[in-house]
């Protein structure tokens, strides 16, 4: 199996096992533990060496994960950072959900971020996340579930009795979504079937308190085109950019400072402790190098690069695009410019991704949105803005995007899996 075979069997495969942010995080810390990364708590004192590389989580939907530079103070070597987000616009199960209508149980549900919503109709769904609960020592306690088989579908209303359809329809996201689960004769309890899964998975369960769960469609991620030239799958905005920056960092050779983060809830503006507006970063700089002038000089010497999935050219809906800033599937990784700071990139940093962009001949498009429409954002600008980084804002062209089902090139993955690594690498940036 070349390496492109192998790097695609393992996106698939981690994809596959990521249905919410919790089970992405999980994912990348075991792999970041398997390959020599030390886990330290938050709540610990550190104890950090020269080269160290070291993994943190928090709410368990947010992970930093970096190494020590070898040679060199943190102050000079500064830190080469990738920055992504771990959440998808979905559908997320509300806290009292259960339905009982003409004998199927139903749950109510709520829309997570920005997300298409006809696609989720006629899918075969199933449910997970992290439950809280209290066990057998009365202790409070906390377990991801994953049912990973379909146990529930939304099905549309027939054309016969909406012969407008087709016509354009708005999706009312209070009354056409709730997903059927099955028939039952009377009002059931959700909270039990979870106390049940808890149990199959060998927890000891006294009560589920609460929980965080997302529906997602159990179709597998998927190489298709005729030369299997692209990917399909759920989340690939913007576990896909996780998922590159993890392996980058996994790849490389380096003895600088160098740091992957993946940061929750960015889907809905990243707001949160977990999120890229809130301080997990400050409080890591603070903890890294706890002498301000030396965290100063640490991150006059550091770059980001923002990394999310960006707007490919829709071939039916080309008007969409600005006629010269079009990314096209396969052609390269995605330089993201907007003049309102939408976007983080400045002429120097978009120069430095060209020039490491060239040093294995990889193409590099640029998208910048229509003058007459409203550009969207990313982690750029507030990590940017909050830690006074320089920053670029970059992406894999896509299609599809927010969609249960998006569509990506598998050439333009592994071509920034290699820019990142050379970015990793570099003496100076």
């Amino acid at each position: 199996m070349n390496n492109k075979n192998r790097t695609l069997k393992g996106l698939i495969e981690f994809l596959n096992a990521s249905p919410t942010p919790f089970h992405a995080v999980q994912q990348m810390k075991a792999r970041l533990l398997e390959a020599g990364f030390e886990a330290l708590n938050e709540k610990d004192t550190w104890v950090l060496k020269e080269g160290g590389r070291y993994v943190i989580t928090r709410n368990d939907s947010a992970l930093v994960a970096w190494q020590m530079p070898a040679k060199r103070l943190l102050s000079e070597s500064g830190l080469r950072m990738v920055g992504a987000h771990t959440d998808s616009p979905c559908l997320r199960v509300k806290p009292n959900p259960e339905l009982h209508k003409h004998g199927y149980f139903q749950l109510g549900v709520e829309v997570y971020g920005g997300a298409l919503l006809a696609p989720w109709f006629d899918r075969d769904l199933s449910i997970a996340g992290r439950v809280s609960f209290v066990n057998e020592a009365g202790e409070l306690c906390s377990a991801l579930v994953n049912f990973e088989t379909p146990v529930a579908v939304i099905p549309s209303l027939a054309i016969h009795l909406d012969r407008e359809a087709n016509n354009g329809r708005a999706i009312n996201a209070q009354t056409f979504l709730p997903p059927v689960l099955g028939q039952v004769d009377e009002k059931p309890d959700f909270r039990a079937l979870l106390r049940d899964q808890l149990l199959v998975s060998g927890e000891e369960v006294v009560k589920v308190l609460d929980y965080e769960l997302s529906l997602y469609d159990t179709q597998s991620a998927a190489l298709i085109g005729l030369e299997q030239e692209f990917l399909a799958s759920a989340r690939l905005d913007n576990l896909l950019s996780c998922f590159m920056g993890m392996e980058a960092l996994l790849q490389s050779d380096s003895e600088e400072g160098v740091l992957l983060v993946c940061t929750d809830h960015e889907e809905v503006g990243s707001l949160s402790a977990a999120g890229a507006q809130g301080p997990m970063l400050d409080h890591l700089f603070e903890r890294i190098q706890p002498e301000a002038e030396s965290r100063n000089r640490m991150l006059a010497n550091s770059m980001m690069i923002s990394a999310d999935n960006a707007h490919a050219i829709h071939p039916n809906f080309a008007d969409k695009h600005d006629a010269n800033h079009g990314p096209i599937l396969n052609k390269g990784p995605v330089i993201k410019l907007n003049s309102n700071q939408r976007y983080a990139t400045t002429d120097i940093t978009s120069s430095q991704f060209r020039m490491l962009a060239a040093l294995d001949n990889v193409a590099v498009q640029e998208f910048v949105v229509r003058s007459d429409m409203a550009c969207g954002s990313t982690i750029g600008p507030i990590t940017s803005a909050e830690i006074g980084v320089r920053t670029i804002d970059i992406g894999v062209p896509q299609l599809a995007m927010h969609s249960i089902r998006e569509l990506a090139g598998t050439d333009d993955l592994i071509n920034t899996i290699q820019v990142f690594k050379r970015f990793f690498e570099c003496k100076q940036v």
